[in-house]
């Protein structure tokens, strides 16, 4: 497989955004196409509404699938409104996509249509699935990462939830054929002799307390109680304060590393904030049985996991195409600086690495066992990567 990307900072002339893609992607000259192709893309909300994003799938001859983002990246370059364009191309791989109905609430109807149709355009099990999803308020990520797990049979699944610009995320799209869409699933599936790396980067074990805890109650993603007491008091027993409301103060700068218990490294959860009955709401499901600790996030943190990510990313000798989805969390987290994270990419990766970065709202990521196979995961404050 061949990988190269383009990108644009024109939001408003459509004309002139595909012209900059198409001269930097040079399709006739140094990049030529294979026998199979598919562009995925990261841009800012207006480009959908500018035209921007159709004029550009209707000038290239391969799919093109995504969604909008806060801040994306490639090449070096970071931009809040930019659009970033990776395209895979090959021979031997042969790629598929699907677009769902509406997603409306936790029935997996949409998702099974989605995947049977992405698959009967393949010639056998796909390899890898990439999913690009809508960020809805009324249920979690682990809804998406269970459902497609057990539709696909274990298909590995890397991804990503929309976002944007605006607090309420209310112009967050999945992208696909030139439109953009706040409720609707889009799906790539990748079908031959593909082996992808996934590679995690949460908190650093430093930054975990040490004492942990065992869930014996919760419901989804409210986590009730831990060693048989109110959630509240497991926090307050480690030094967190609480408000005169109930809350925790600065609760989302203390996020829950869950350990399954299976074999596979803790994930990262995020805390938005207890309920009057003093449940802890997370961005992610919490099993009863799992064995948690609490982290501490902060901006130099998030520079530290980046830099480790991406250093074991550069070790990797094969894999040279990466595809990259940090949590919104950790722009957020930094501040005054929020393209300091994307400014530690580029001064890991060199040139003979061909990448795109985006921020996300949610992350979709396999961990590995211990015996190296992979199991689906949801993810909250951390950066994930696909290598290819």
């Amino acid at each position: 497989m061949n990988s190269f990307t383009a990108f644009t900072n024109e939001v408003d002339d459509a004309e002139s955004a595909v012209s900059e893609i198409l001269s930097q992607l040079d399709l006739g000259g140094k990049n030529i196409l294979k026998k199979n192709s598919i562009g995925i893309v990261s841009c800012f909300a207006d480009d959908i509404d500018s035209g921007v994003w159709k004029a550009l799938c209707e000038s290239l001859p391969f799919e093109l699938i995504g969604t909008t983002t806060i801040e994306n990246m490639t090449a070096g370059e970071i931009g809040e409104t930019m659009l970033v364009l990776l395209v895979l191309t090959s021979d031997e791989l042969t790629f598929a996509t699907a677009l769902s109905e509406p997603v409306k609430e936790e029935d997996e109807a949409p998702l099974r249509t989605l995947y049977e149709e992405a698959l009967s355009k393949l010639p056998g099990k796909p390899a890898l699935m990439l999913s690009f999803a809508p960020l809805l308020t009324n249920f979690g990520s682990d809804f998406y990462v269970e459902r497609m797990t057990e539709i696909s049979e274990n298909v590995p699944n890397f991804g990503t939830l929309a976002v944007d610009h605006n607090a309420d995320y209310h112009d967050s799209r999945v992208l696909l054929g030139g439109e953009g869409y706040p409720d609707r699933f889009a799906l790539l599936l990748i079908h031959g002799p593909i082996e992808p790396v996934f590679l995690v980067g949460a908190i650093s074990d430093e930054k975990v307390f040490s004492e942990k805890g065992i869930v014996t109650a919760s419901a989804g993603n409210q986590l009730q109680t831990v060693n048989g007491a109110p959630v509240i008091d497991y926090l307050l027993s480690l030094g967190l304060s609480q408000d005169k409301d109930g809350s925790i103060i600065g609760i989302n700068s203390f996020p829950i590393m869950v350990d399954y218990n299976d074999g596979t490294k803790p994930v990262a959860r995020a805390m938005f904030a207890v309920t009057p009955e003093g449940h802890a709401v997370c961005g992610g499901n919490i099993p009863v049985g799992s064995t948690l600790s609490i982290g501490t996030f902060d901006p130099e943190e998030i520079l530290v996991t980046t830099r480790r990510t991406l250093q074991e990313a550069g070790r990797l000798k094969d894999h040279k195409t990466l595809l990259i989805y940090s949590c919104v969390g950790r722009y957020f987290a930094q501040g005054y600086e929020p393209m300091a994270e994307f400014q530690k990419v580029t001064e890991q990766l060199d040139a003979s690495v061909t990448y795109m970065a985006a921020y996300s709202g949610g992350e979709l990521c396999p961990v590995y066992d211990q015996a190296g196979g992979t199991i689906n995961r949801n993810h909250n404050n951390t950066i994930v990567i696909c290598a290819f």
